[in-house]
């Protein structure tokens, strides 16, 4: 019988099976990058095609774009109908570059050679116990990105998207008050303010991070109009003052403890006592539960140095940055919320 990628059969054929299809993995990023990059999922919005007509389309080879294809609708991305055109799936459709919640420019960050090279040196980051980016490109990530505007649009843009669902997920999960002042520091483009203050019409905002994603931020809309300001500058220095609550989405997984102490602590020194902090990342389940986080925990060991955080790893970081953890809610999307209140 026929065996999920996470939950093979006994048998031990079945088993050697999955683990050489586990094994191979790479080879689905590598499709799933080819189908971005030729916006196959674009071609496919008026109806089904076949692989020729894709190929005519995109001046490629049709045998080998069909093979692709099959690969893929293997895995529930595309489906082939009877008569062997390709049509769009659920997971296909979020390939395509004209929809809100597309995640096309995620799947070209994540497949570009910033993650593919770490991810395949690995073994020398287990070896070493750093992370493979420095190594291997000269320079961490974000000195990489300032030297480089086109990786830096690049990583801005997949960031935007890869966070689109989680912007939404949060800002529906978690009672942000009617009105006062919220603080997205580290927030990149905006999204989650934007989600936030669309949803709280007395409300207003401060959108604090470095120049590059500022300069595209998402606030400027009618319906936002004076209700929000952005302020460049290095959150391990300091953040903006008198707000009412502080949110770092996803930042503090990038970092190790020492840094996220001194992040904290910039939030901690801005912040009146009895402020509320909120920490947006994947809260580790204990157990062998499948778990996005768990994934995403390797993937930041190997870029960033690093790494995704349980509760109790939690609670620590907070409570040595005059933070008190008082609960952590879940959201529809891969990551929790973590509520801290300033002591």
């Amino acid at each position: 019988m026929a065996t999920s990628p996470t939950r093979p059969a006994d048998e031990p054929g079945e088993l050697a099976t999955h683990l050489m299809d586990q094994a191979m993995g790479h080879l689905l990023s590598a499709a799933l990058r080819t189908a971005a990059h030729y916006r196959i999922a674009d071609r496919l919005t008026a109806g089904p095609r076949t692989p020729e007509q894709l190929a005519a389309a995109t001046d490629t080879h049709a045998p080998h774009l069909r093979r692709v294809l099959r690969y893929l609708a293997a895995r529930g991305i595309f489906r082939e109908d009877a008569s062997g055109a390709y049509q769009l799936t659920p997971a296909a459709r979020q390939l395509r570059t004209d929809v809100p919640d597309s995640l096309h420019p995620a799947i070209m960050m994540l497949t570009d050679e910033l993650f593919l090279r770490t991810s395949a040196d690995l073994p020398e980051t287990v070896r070493h116990g750093d992370a493979a980016f420095e190594r291997l490109f000269g320079a961490p990530l974000f000195a990489h990105l300032a030297s480089d505007p086109a990786k830096r649009a690049l990583f801005d843009d997949g960031m935007a998207s890869l966070t689109a669902s989680v912007d939404e997920a949060v800002a529906a999960a978690y009672p942000f008050p009617e009105a006062g002042t919220v603080v997205d520091v580290g927030g990149g483009r905006g999204g989650l303010l934007r989600a936030v203050l669309r949803r709280r019409p007395q409300a207003t905002g401060v959108l604090f991070d470095l120049a590059p994603p500022l300069s595209h931020h998402l606030l400027d809309t009618d319906d936002l109009k004076g209700r929000w300001r952005t302020q460049e500058g290095d959150f391990f220095a300091a953040v903006p003052e008198g707000g009412d609550v502080y949110v770092l989405k996803h930042v503090l997984h990038d970092w190790p403890d020492d840094a996220c102490r001194r992040i904290l602590h910039s939030c901690r020194a801005a912040m009146a006592a009895g402020r509320r902090l909120l920490v947006i990342d994947c809260v580790l389940p204990p157990g062998n539960a499948p778990h996005f986080g768990k994934t995403m925990d390797v993937a930041m060991l190997a870029v960033l140095d690093g790494r995704e955080r349980n509760a109790d790893e939690f609670a620590a970081l907070l409570s040595a940055t005059g933070f008190r953890l008082t609960r952590v809610l879940p959201s529809t999307g891969f990551p929790s919320i973590v509520e801290a209140v300033a002591d």
